[in-house]
């Protein structure tokens, strides 16, 4: 592989993975996050023993920050389409929630933006109570781009999504709990191994039952895949725009995409800077 490695994964036994994404200091996803994830759920796809894997980060404060604001646009744009037909950035999600394992996102810290849609596409979420989950994107002039619209819904129900994909505010881990955005808060110091023995559970259970009720459950619930094509075309429809940029560079300018600058308080800072903006 050219590029450094993002995704680390540890086969904690034939039935069991522990992946650790890594990229950045505050674990931003990028156009090689897009191949690298798409060659893991390939790998995932083809191994016929593996029941469950959980995602995880070792990055203090920081599960899946945001998409990179300086990525290549160009080159995300060009990617050819994925198995399902669609783009590779949704052609990832729609197959990672599709796949014949369970998948469990253990989120420690900021989950934002493409980070939020990552883990909304996994099957079960578990939250430390530091986390801090979001879809942020209408406060830089975007419509999310990988599924948040199609997926939020049916988990949190209409108002709540709304309020989310609106807002555009942080949401903490306990209100997340509260509205079904994530499965459960565990402290922080238990989260670990509380997601560790929940796993291992998972892979002492026969597969073909496991696969078999995840298939069943994700015909009544997933979206179909025509769902989500709109969101990523309105989101490159919207995404860095002119008018747009000026307030971008401005996020810049107090921190983003630095770990101790405003990615630490990122929606009210947002809200903050876009309603002094608009004071004469």
């Amino acid at each position: 592989m050219s590029t450094a490695e993002q995704f680390h994964v540890s086969e904690v036994t034939r039935s069991y993975w522990r992946v650790t994404f890594d990229n950045g200091p505050v674990n931003l996803l990028d156009p090689d996050t897009i191949e690298q994830l798409g060659e893991l759920i390939e790998r995932i796809e083809d191994e016929p023993e593996l029941t469950v894997v959980v995602f995880r980060s070792d990055k203090p404060g920081y599960f899946m920050a945001h998409w990179d604001f300086l990525s290549d646009s160009a080159r995300v744009a060009g990617m050819p389409p994925g198995p399902t037909g669609l783009h590779p950035y949704l052609d990832n999600f729609v197959r990672l929630s599709k796949l014949p394992v369970a998948t469990i996102s253990e989120i420690r810290g900021r989950t934002r933006g493409a980070g939020s849609e990552f883990v909304l596409s996994t099957d079960i979420r578990f939250a430390s109570e530091s986390a801090v989950l979001g879809q942020f994107e209408v406060g830089v002039g975007s419509v999310p781009g990988g599924g948040a619209m199609a997926r939020l819904g049916r988990l949190v129900g209409r108002g709540r999504a709304l309020e989310i994909l609106l807002g555009g505010d942080d949401i903490p881990a306990r209100l997340a709990a509260e509205y079904g955005y994530v499965n459960r808060v565990v402290p922080d110091a238990d989260i670990e191994a509380f997601t560790d023995a929940f796993a291992r559970r998972i892979a002492s259970f026969d597969r073909v039952a496991v696969v078999g009720i995840k298939g069943l459950v994700d015909a009544a619930t997933l979206p179909a895949n025509e769902e989500f094509a709109p969101g990523l075309q309105a989101y490159f429809a919207t995404a860095g725009r002119p008018e747009n940029r000026p307030f971008v560079q401005l996020l810049f300018d107090n921190g983003l995409q630095q770990p101790d600058g405003i990615e630490t308080d990122l929606g009210t800072a947002i809200g903050t800077l876009r309603q002094n903006l608009e004071r004469p």
